[in-house]
């Protein structure tokens, strides 16, 4: 089969509190996908990152006393720590938005728009959600409020900025969005195409530096800020070293023709982002002359209890706290089977120490140390399975983002070999006909070492510890210990 070359990113998180679990999910599932594809001996090209300009940041690093620089710096460091924290890929690639190089993508991009004619000037005066950087339309305030930040007051602002004539671009968004992949799931993609359908407005790009000095400075405007979505949806190309020559990774391979021009791009974002990924950043890809994203994956939001996340409610979940407590491949299992993939999905502690203990310490964890104790005790030579492809029902899933199927497959393997092992009696079996129960328990330990395998996308680190056990013949240290 001939190999892709296979980009993929996140979003990239505001730096403004600390990692939450909606994020860890994206990352899991992103991470999930970059492994999958790997495995089929694809290239792959996987991105992260932080969001560190805008009024927000600047408001709390004066509010907390710091300059912003050392205030992004020390929030970025923590994101950043997530790539072992959650046991992600290898060869993941951390941009930031105060990177020299992004500075110098996101002004090249504003030269691009301008000099496409769809960059102008004029005054305005409207109404400024902080919570989600950007303006708001008042038809669409619930109580005089921005229904994404309920608890923040908008801001009138008038001031002269720099517009970008999104209203020119409907015509080629609708065709753009008229893909069947370019957004997945399709009432996404319905969602979006609605959007377009009711009109597209143009949107300010800029702020008045004295009011927001914290940003990427307007090209030969040195009066003007960058307004930091349009800064921040550059990261996608910025990290390719777009736009200049870019040797890395390959010898002589230019990262951004490889993976944007000529690869499968993939952006994973939250169901809050379908206006600003879908429609905005590729209307700047096409005032720029560059290829528009193949596919935006959204994913729902993590309530707990069945509602949104909040210190005041007391029901946030730290995905620190749970991979310090039980590991990064325990909330890895949690997120990918028992949160929807597209759907918002209910988190809480009670739901999740009794996933852990049902299928991980008495599921997979039980099935593998029974497993092995016969194999070490009965199989002098051990088992040297081949890798094998990945069963159609599971790469299907994988394919379509369904990572809760994928992991439902899987799980539906460990319980038929549980179910063999309770039918078949290998330990009595091999004590009343000693090749019958070797070539029998030979089976079971080269079925464990396929599921160890299915893991490798899902649970790298325990999809590490059951092909080791199965090849070294040796019952592994408990996978999944009890908790009270």
């Amino acid at each position: 089969m001939h190999s892709k070359n296979v980009y993929i990113t996140t979003t990239l998180p505001y730096v403004n509190a600390e990692p939450h679990v909606g994020f860890a999910l994206e990352l899991v599932q992103a991470d999930m996908y970059a492994r999958y594809r790997t495995l089929q001996g694809d290239d792959v090209f996987f991105n992260t990152g932080t969001d560190e300009h805008g009024l927000k940041i600047y408001r709390k690093a004066l509010e907390e006393g710091k300059d912003p620089q050392a205030y992004v710096d020390e929030y970025a460091a923590k994101f950043r720590a997530l790539k072992d924290t959650l046991g992600l890929y290898p060869g993941l690639h951390f941009i930031r938005t105060t990177d020299p190089r992004h500075t110098a993508a996101a002004q090249e991009i504003w030269r691009r728009c301008r000099g496409s004619g769809d960059i102008y000037k004029k005054k305005y005066k409207g109404l400024y959600c902080v919570g989600d950087e950007a303006f708001i339309k008042e038809s669409e305030l619930v109580d005089g409020k921005c229904p994404n930040h309920p608890s923040m007051e908008p801001i009138e602002i008038e001031e002269e900025n720099y517009f970008f004539r999104l209203s020119a671009y409907g015509d080629r968004v609708r065709e753009y969005l008229s893909r069947d992949s370019a957004v997945i799931p399709e009432w996404r993609r319905a969602e979006a195409l609605a959007f377009v359908e009711r009109g597209l407005e143009d949107f300010s790009i800029s702020r008045v530096k004295e009011k927001m000095p914290w940003g990427v400075p307007v090209p030969d405007d040195d009066t003007q800020t960058m307004y930091v979505w349009f800064d921040a949806l550059t990261n996608y190309i910025s990290t390719l070293g777009w736009p200049f020559d870019s040797a890395q990774g390959k010898p002589g391979q230019n990262l951004f023709d490889t993976f944007w021009v000529d690869g499968e791009t993939l952006q994973l974002a939250g169901k809050d982002q379908v206006r600003f990924q879908s429609i905005m950043w590729q209307a700047m890809l096409m005032s720029a002359g560059l290829p528009t994203t193949k596919r935006v994956v959204y994913h729902g939001f993590v309530t707990s209890g069945g509602k949104k996340m909040s210190k005041s409610l007391g029901n946030v979940i730290d995905p620190l706290a749970i991979v310090g407590a039980y590991s990064a491949d325990a909330l890895r299992y949690f997120l990918a089977r028992h949160i929807h993939p597209f759907e918002d999905g209910d988190f809480t502690m009670e739901r999740f120490h009794e996933a852990y203990t049902a299928n991980l310490v008495n599921g997979i964890g039980n099935l593998t140390a029974r497993i092995m104790a016969l194999a070490a005790a009965h199989l002098s030579e051990g088992v040297q399975p081949e890798p094998a492809d990945f069963p159609p029902e599971y790469g299907a899933a994988l394919d379509s983002f369904e990572f809760n199927r994928a992991a439902d497959y899987v799980w539906g393997r460990v319980q038929a070999l549980d179910q063999k092992i309770t039918e078949t009696e290998p330990f009595k079996l091999v004590k009343a006909d000693v090749e019958k129960g070797r070539a029998l328990i030979a089976e079971l330990a080269v079925e464990l070492y396929a599921i160890g395998r299915m893991l490798n996308p899902l649970m790298p680190g325990t999809s590490a510890k059951i092909e080791e056990a199965v090849l070294s013949n040796k019952k592994p240290e408990t996978l999944f210990p009890r908790k009270e």
